[in-house]
């Protein structure tokens, strides 16, 4: 599976930032805002729902590569007709206030069946953090057998910050930075380190071994674009300097 080629480029920098409008996130005007903010901001790639028409949107908008999301993969194939670049079993953050669990089975079961419509896509998975991190490793293992080119991480959800600032910042992700540490060492494609990741964080993702961040709602729940352009530069600039720092060591 050969993944685009600047996407390619920022997982190998490990610099790689994803901008994320949310899997139920079908608001033209809100998924354009995100959109625009990540192209304008410098982001790596974009995360959209997968519905033909928010990809066309989005296709008008930036020339970055374009990801969708979804958790039923006879969705993914009108969207990649559509001209989606790539796609993402997940992120299940959203699905859990609705007490929708995703163990294992289910997810490992909807990669197969997701490959067996798009064998040639480039495909991202993503590893529900309400399982035990050794259950987390050995899924992402079996994911990748069965043909993700990428794995996700999660779990800001899971967790409830008990201090504000920086230090709530780096206990909010320290579920997700936990499971990128532990599943980047156990598989050899690129593990992206979303839910719950900031600017402060981010290079904390990248030093727990992850070759990116996916970033959503520090992003999407800004009320103007000014805003949410900030945001964006702001990661593009905390991972260039993890980037830098690395090249010191």
């Amino acid at each position: 599976m050969t993944i685009h080629s600047s996407l390619q480029q920022a997982f190998d920098s490990r610099q790689a930032l994803k901008v994320i409008s949310g899997l139920h996130n079908f608001n033209p005007d809100r998924v354009a805002a995100t959109v625009r903010s990540a192209d304008l901001g410098g982001a790596t790639f974009v995360d959209i729902a997968a519905d033909p028409e928010l990809v066309h949107l989005a296709k008008r908008l930036t020339n970055l590569p374009i990801c969708v999301s979804a958790v039923e993969p006879e969705l993914f194939v009108q969207a990649v007709a559509a001209g989606a670049d790539l796609i993402e079993i997940g992120n299940f953050d959203s699905f859990y206030a609705q007490g929708r669990r995703f163990e294992a089975a289910e997810v490992l079961a909807l990669t197969y069946q997701t490959r067996s419509l798009l064998p040639d896509i480039t495909l991202s998975v993503t590893v529900p953090h309400i399982l035990a991190l050794d259950l987390q490793v050995q899924l992402a293992e079996d994911l990748v057998k069965a043909g993700a080119d990428i794995i996700q991480t999660e779990g800001g959800t899971s967790s409830t910050p008990a201090h504000g600032g920086t230090l709530g910042l780096i206990e909010k992700a320290a579920p997700t930075l936990a499971a990128a540490y532990e599943i980047s060492r156990a598989v050899s494609v690129p593990v992206l380190c979303a839910s719950g990741i900031s600017s402060v964080t981010a290079p904390l993702a990248i030093a727990s071994g992850a070759a990116g961040v996916g970033v959503g709602s520090a992003i999407n729940q800004l009320n103007s674009e000014v805003a949410m352009i900030a945001a964006v530069r702001s990661l593009v600039e905390s991972l260039a300097t993890a980037s830098r720092s690395r090249a010191v060591v």
